[in-house]
């Protein structure tokens, strides 16, 4: 019988590689489901060819120009974020697919765990900000959440069949495009600079996170609650070439890695098949032209966010929410060009400073304490925006 997904954020780059599967294995796999924020050209015309149940777009405002779009077909039509909370509760949905990007994947991922629906998470976000809830409920619904995102992909397949106790587990980052930058130059870093990733071809706001290695802090909070590992036994070290993709300790001193090129299909593929592998076009490594290997502890001097998300994770509570809202809306403005590369970490620093604090968290506290982190974000951005004018 074929796994019946769900895929959310189709349009993106997750989503539109993870399509590249499907259209490999459509013997496996079908799509019912298919959800985008703005792209609702995309979105038609996957639509058109995988011919889901139902599509949904997020911004209300195209939803007339999807409806006509596919008006001539059986294909049901929603729009805004309550349409995808309640569409991966179908009954024609085995697998969620969240490839959403911030904070807007948290919610479709709780809704997808209550509807005891397998989750193939590639949206850090539902981690970083509710970890602790999400695993929980997970946990009391018996839900799989298998992680799409390399790092924790490699950490996922170096897992495989041990059943002994995790000594430490080593996250490896590329170190971004401005690894050997010197301090000085950071602040004046354009928006084009920071988007040009070494390695990786990725959606916007995660490469940026990449550049500032929050990212990489992020992953560091969903490595710990996807493998039950504290944060203390979570290593970061550079790897530029980003061949290794990270990598397992064990009690004998052992240390298992996941290898391979910078190529999302594989971790995609390999989460919609577990556990078996199967076969995959694309590049293979060949050694014999790697070169070298080199490492390197990562510079939380001159990348002061993955020690900020160190410090949220271990104040737990609603710090990491706060972190992440922070982090979105400083994001946000550095693509808009109204903050400098430099000024996201002031905007997260203050913001944390500032915003208030719950121990034991609700749902509904995260909510409250993602808006309020945007709005001291935002506040934050003006000052910031006036002073460089």
């Amino acid at each position: 019988m074929k796994q019946r997904i769900a895929l959310l954020g189709s349009t993106g780059s997750i989503g539109t590689q993870t399509l590249d599967v499907v259209r490999q294995y459509g013997d496996l796999f079908e799509i019912t489901t298919l959800t985008s924020n703005n792209n609702w050209q995309l979105l038609v015309r996957q639509a058109e060819e995988f011919a889901p149940d139902s599509v949904v777009i997020a911004n209300k405002e195209c939803y007339t120009a999807v409806r006509e779009a596919l008006a001539a077909l059986p294909i049901k039509v929603y729009a805004g974020a309550e349409a995808i909370e309640q569409v991966v509760r179908g009954d024609g949905v085995d697998v969620v697919v969240n490839a959403l990007v911030g904070y807007a994947g948290l919610l479709p991922t709780v809704s997808a765990v209550e509807a005891g629906k397998k989750v193939a998470l590639a949206n850090k976000e539902s981690l970083v900000v509710a970890g602790d809830l999400v695993m929980r409920l997970a946990a009391e619904r018996r839900v799989p959440i298998l992680p799409i995102d390399s790092e924790h992909s490699a950490i996922f397949q170096s897992l495989a069949g041990e059943v002994s106790p995790v000594e430490k587990i080593i996250l490896t980052a590329s170190g971004g495009p401005f690894l050997h930058m010197p301090a000085g130059r950071l602040a004046s870093v354009t928006v084009e600079d920071a988007l040009r990733h070494p390695n990786w071809c990725m959606g916007a706001k995660i490469t940026i996170d990449s550049a500032t290695m929050m990212n990489k802090g992020f992953e560091v909070i969903e490595a710990r609650w996807l493998f039950g590992v504290p944060a203390e036994r979570i290593e970061v070290v550079v790897h530029p070439q980003s061949v290794i993709h990270s990598m397992v300790q064990f009690a004998d001193g052992a240390v298992k890695a996941q290898l391979g090129t910078p190529d999302m299909h594989l971790p995609i593929q390999y989460v919609l098949t577990f556990p078996q592998r199967l076969a995959l076009g694309g590049q293979r490594l060949n050694f014999a032209e790697c070169g070298q290997f080199t490492f390197c502890e990562p510079d939380t001097g001159r990348f002061p966010n993955l020690r900020l998300a160190y410090e949220a994770l271990e104040r737990g509570g609603t710090s990491c929410c706060t972190l992440n809202g922070a982090n979105e809306a400083a994001v946000a403005a550095f693509l808009a060009r109204r903050i400098g590369f430099t000024d996201i970490t002031r905007v997260v620093e203050r913001t944390l400073e500032r915003a208030a604090f719950v121990a034991r968290p609700t749902l509904d506290d995260y909510r409250e304490g993602d808006a309020e982190a945007r709005a001291i974000a935002a506040g934050q951005i003006a000052a910031l925006a006036r002073c460089g004018q």
